[in-house]
């Protein structure tokens, strides 16, 4: 199943949508239940939703820390 979800998992008050992907709360929690057709409608939206957010998240993301973890060698 396609999802723009890239680990960041964190909503951003102002707007309600997440930092990582762009969708809301209510999308996030339905996304299983959504048909292929309602997804790539919701996906096309999040590029301009994510224009909207006005700042990132402060802690730092599991991907970015996995990155991060394999540049070291750790």
């Amino acid at each position: 199943m396609e999802s723009p979800c890239i680990l960041v998992c964190s909503i951003d008050d102002k707007t309600g949508y997440c930092f990582g992907c762009g969708r809301t709360r209510d999308e996030i929690a339905g996304w299983i239940g959504y048909s292929s057709a309602e997804r790539r409608a919701i996906m096309d939206a999040l590029p301009a939703r994510l224009e909207t957010v006005e700042r990132k998240p402060r802690r730092e993301t599991r991907r970015t820390r996995m990155a991060r973890e394999r540049q070291d060698g750790v």
